[in-house]
């Protein structure tokens, strides 16, 4: 184990050691004052700026994933119950477009909500509207829209694997007991694959809370994250030290997030075994 420990010390804690040591920390004209102080936190508690764009964070991130689960959750359930031959075919029909870079991705939407993009454009051939609509892009819908596509096959996949992992007899069970197909679906489908919905949730809700460059390239203003405020801190601003802190706040935050994340996934476990 000892070369995956190295690389993990070396990618993982000793960058965020660093990034702790810095936030105590302050700005001193060009450089840094190392002098310890919690006045980059005590500025985050006391600014309601920061607590306003965690907020935002959170809630772009809990509709980013309530949105994707429920779009993606029919697709895994077909996959698993439908398809019965070819299977590697659809998983891989289904990951196609996440063979491109993901900045790429967001550069498509880009075209598609623009102004001129191909939205506008077809709602003007169809003559529903009389001009191009302005509020596609850089907006928050735009942000939300492009971030839950851009996570689609994370959740999928282990929606897809939890619902494979059903014994294919408690349905046929069910069914000889007179269940319907909707009450089988919610006595047994729907929480036997709990396990697998959850990990969908963990896999989205966490990487989204800390995007920045969805938000910057399609967000303006109005869709702007906290990774975004953290880029401008350690980017044009230069304020390392404040940016290590929000960085800090910002894992925190996660980290309580996964950890329930966590104890919901074991409760529904252990509900299961």
């Amino acid at each position: 184990m000892a070369p995956a420990l190295v690389v993990l010390a070396i990618g993982i804690v000793v960058p965020a050691a660093i990034l702790v040591t810095m936030s105590f920390w302050s700005r001193k004209g060009l450089g840094f004052d190392m002098t310890p102080t919690l006045a980059n936190y005590r500025r985050i508690l006391d600014e309601p700026i920061f607590g306003a764009f965690l907020a935002r964070s959170f809630t772009f991130s809990g509709i980013v994933t309530v949105l994707t689960v429920l779009l993606c959750y029919p697709m895994a359930y077909y996959v698993a119950f439908h398809v019965n031959s070819r299977k590697m075919l659809w998983i891989v029909l289904i990951t196609l477009p996440f063979w491109m870079s993901y900045l790429l991705r967001v550069f498509a939407w880009k075209v598609i909500l623009g102004y001129e993009g191909v939205i506008n454009a077809s709602l003007l051939e169809l003559g529903l509207i009389a001009e191009p609509l302005q509020v596609l892009l850089y907006s928050q819908t735009a942000v939300i829209v492009t971030l839950a596509h851009a996570w689609a096959a994370f959740a999928i996949l282990p929606m897809n694997v939890s619902l494979e992992k059903i014994d294919r007899s408690l349905l046929e069970a069910a069914t000889v007991l007179g269940d319907g197909p909707a009450t089988r679906f919610l006595r047994v489908t729907l929480p036997m694959s709990m396990p697998g919905v959850l990990a969908a949730v963990f896999l989205i809700f966490i990487p989204t809370m800390g995007d920045y460059v969805t938000p910057a390239l399609l967000g303006g203003p109005d869709g702007a994250m906290i990774g975004n405020l953290i880029q401008l801190r350690f980017g044009p601003v230069n304020n390392w030290p404040m940016g290590a802190a929000l960085s800090v706040v910002l894992a925190l935050w996660i980290a309580a997030i996964a950890a329930v994340f966590l104890v919901l996934n074991r409760t529904a476990q252990s509900r299961l075994a």
